[in-house]
């Protein structure tokens, strides 16, 4: 009876605590120069965190593979209504996670052996339609000036001058929830808005002329699959490729999709974008922003764990929560912590949706910009 009646007693002083904390959160300027540099979050992360093990990465993919073919055994052996719906958002998870380990495979964090990354990277990611090194160069772009107005590659704002110039078609992909997130076949076909250039074109201004034959071999791959899905449509019937295949292959988009965009937009407090001199390495990693995915964090490889993703991409995935861990006392208030997730993170969805009406363009001017909207979308957004 005691014990309860402290606990009881120190509740007020408890909200107390956290409404503060809520409050200094609210004040604190996430686009000001850290007090700390890389090499003191990197000093902090205990040394077996940069360890890579193949076997280790290894064990991951085959587990993926096995649940995606015994997920499509089921669903084929049953066929009904029933389990159809249940297998595609299962199997569109799946083939998420295997672009997960495409991408771990791109940045060398799978294996430090690269013929073995870029060997699994090209079987993963030509499973489901991406061309991996066309991604991979590009993604590598997104890491060096991650938070940059102009230099980002995936997700960055557009500048009011150019969103005032966007075709109907392209601002329509770019901000109505959820179009723009079933998009990424089209930006890798055509690049961004303000860039434009294919995923695909060996002589794409993406990539400089030693990467040209690379580019080619993904594409290759990617044909090669893009012919066998034809070749099975035809011996075995199109909507068994229909169910089996493309429905999950377009669920796995969305994820793709959602997923990069919430880890750099949603927040509470309006993430800072730099150009100039007030951009650096550091400060776009800390604009990034971690998100609980419930239980499919595991399924996933804990891609939700984005910060020191970012700022270390050479850490393997199942290191990450640790890195995390060690660098979250050195970060302090520049870690946004994330919002607990249940089970599945349908929390999420009101976080999109409210960015999507908010997050338009930045202004043409400045070194430290924040999102800004366009009247127009947010008033038809919240009718």
């Amino acid at each position: 009876m005691t014990v309860a009646k402290e606990t009881e007693s120190r509740e007020p002083e408890r909200r107390q605590k956290t409404e503060t904390e809520k409050k200094q959160a609210e004040d604190f300027d996430y686009s000001a120069a850290p007090p700390f540099t890389i090499a003191d979050l990197r000093a902090a992360i205990p040394k077996h965190c940069w360890v890579k093990s193949t076997w280790r990465s290894i064990s991951y993919l085959i587990r993926d593979v096995l649940v995606v073919t015994i997920l499509g055994a089921a669903a084929a052996y049953f066929n009904n209504w029933i389990v159809w719906p249940l297998y595609w958002f299962l199997q569109g998870t799946m083939f998420w996670a295997l672009f997960v380990v495409g991408h771990d495979c791109g940045h060398g964090s799978f294996s430090d052996n690269q013929s073995l990354n870029y060997f699994i990277g090209h079987i993963v990611h030509s499973f489901i339609l991406v061309p991996f090194h066309g991604w991979r160069i590009s993604h590598r772009t997104h890491h060096a000036n991650h938070g940059h107005v102009e230099n980002d590659e995936t997700w960055h704002p557009v500048t009011e001058s150019l969103y005032k110039k966007l075709p109907f078609m392209a601002r329509l992909g770019r901000l109505t929830f959820p179009v723009s997130l079933f998009a990424f076949p089209v930006y890798l076909w055509v690049g961004t808005p303000d860039k434009g250039a294919s995923h695909y074109h060996p002589e794409s201004a993406l990539f400089l002329p030693k990467e040209r034959n690379d580019v080619l071999t993904s594409t290759i791959c990617w044909c090669t699959m893009l012919v066998l899905l034809i070749n099975f449509a035809i011996t075995i019937g199109p909507m068994w490729v229909l169910k089996l295949y493309v429905v999950p292959y377009w669920l796995n988009v969305f994820w793709l999709a959602l997923v990069t965009y919430l880890h750099h937009h949603g927040y509470e407090k309006k993430v800072p974008w730099y150009r100039g001199k007030e951009w650096s390495y550091l400060r776009g990693g800390l604009s990034t922003i971690d998100r609980d995915y419930g239980w499919i964090n595991k399924v996933h490889h804990d891609i939700g764990t984005h910060v020191v993703h970012h700022l270390f991409p050479q850490i393997p995935h199942y290191h990450l929560i640790e890195a995390t861990a060690a660098i979250k006392p050195v970060l302090g208030d520049y870690y946004r912590v994330p919002e607990k997730s249940g089970p599945l993170p349908v929390h999420l969805i009101t976080t999109v949706m409210k960015s999507f009406s908010e997050d338009h363009f930045v202004s043409d001017e400045g070194e430290i910009v924040f999102y800004q909207s366009d009247p127009k979308v947010s008033v038809s957004n919240s009718t």
